[in-house]
């Protein structure tokens, strides 16, 4: 190469490095555009509040029962599909 040849890439680079700043400038704007408020979640602990005696007590459904219909208790009914 020539050192006209290098001298020539290097303003090129130059120019391409510069106009590519501002383009981007323009693309993503300015720092003051960036900032944005959120939300800040409460701080998770390991305390646990019992549920409601309302829906669990011991009166109600148990869900996990296995379910018969008829007359035999040893067949279970079977899964839906």
């Amino acid at each position: 190469m020539k050192q006209k040849d290098i001298i020539i890439i290097i303003i090129v680079v130059f120019v391409a490095g510069v106009s590519s700043f501002f383009v981007s400038r323009m693309f993503f704007g300015k720092e003051s555009d960036r900032n944005v408020e959120v939300k800040v979640v409460e701080v998770i602990t390991t305390d646990f509040t019992p549920p409601s005696d309302q829906y669990f007590n011991e009166n109600s459904v148990n869900p996990t029962q296995i379910i018969t219909i008829g007359d035999n208790p040893e067949v279970p009914a079977e899964e839906p599909r």
